[in-house]
């Protein structure tokens, strides 16, 4: 079984993600620790980039603290060096195209290896032109995660099909964000995946709430959560460590016991 599909195994899973070195690289390993502590069951963590077209306000910002940090690709993967020495979660990476393109594909992938990082999603990365990574990723025994969103329809059984890892079902249309209500058809989506392939769905994009959540699980297998998070560091700082712990806590309770 791979540490991806552990995630998945006892009951719904709740992802939570944050972006690398906000508000600063060590304390990214705390709160990471602190998620995983309150029962996060994988990891999503951004590598922040100038461009993120998928964020919202909250990322982005994020995205613009962290680089002024000082935070590089390099610093991502000393991160998860370090959460590696405490922890076997699940961690997937999140990242635009051009950061691994100027890391260079192979070189990349080879420290995802050398780190257990056990996927990568690249919102950027058109389905039909997924090539360019998913054989590198795969060589190297990362799982390429794909994005399914509302507007996909007669695409959604054939990304699908070749899916790894776990499916990102996107709730919203838009970029990320906390919303107040999730009108997507998200029994329809699930529907449409489960005819080609068992491999599990977690919803993202717009949920914030423990009932949001449950409410996304019950219908899949898992809820994704980030801007919420990112938006108490941006609040808290250095100080949020306790504030995360609470949330996920109170999130992943909130899965316990759906089916």
């Amino acid at each position: 079984m791979s540490n991806i599909a552990k995630a998945f195994e006892n009951g719904k899973a709740f992802i939570p993600f944050i972006t690398a070195g906000d508000p600063t690289a060590d304390k990214t390993v705390e709160f990471i620790m602190e998620m995983v502590r309150a029962g996060a069951d994988l990891i999503e963590l951004g590598i922040p980039f100038s461009d993120p077209t998928a964020e919202g306000e909250v990322i982005q910002n994020a995205n613009v603290r962290a680089l002024k940090a000082g935070i590089t690709t390099d610093g991502v993967f000393e991160i998860v060096r370090k959460v590696r020495e405490m922890s076997q979660v699940p961690i997937v990476l999140l990242t635009y195209l051009n950061p691994v393109f100027h890391y260079g594909y192979d070189a990349f992938f080879a420290r995802c290896k050398e780190l257990s990082v056990d996927g990568i999603i690249c919102p950027d990365l058109p389905y039909e032109e997924k090539e360019e990574l998913s054989g590198v990723a795969a060589e190297y025994g990362v799982d390429l995660v794909p994005l399914i969103a509302p507007t996909s329809k007669e695409r959604t059984q054939m990304i699908a099909r070749e899916a790894e890892g776990y499916i990102y079902l996107i709730s919203s249309m838009g970029v990320t964000g906390v919303r107040g209500q999730i009108t997507t058809d998200i029994d329809a989506m699930v529907r449409s995946v489960r005819e080609v392939t068992d491999i599990p769905c977690a919803v993202g994009f717009g949920i914030s709430t423990p009932e949001q959540a449950a409410e996304m699980a019950g219908k899949s297998d898992g809820a994704i959560v980030g801007s919420a998070i990112v938006r108490m560091i941006e609040q808290y700082g250095t100080e949020a460590g306790p504030h995360i712990y609470e949330y996920v806590k109170e999130m992943k309770d909130a899965l316990r016991g759906v089916r």
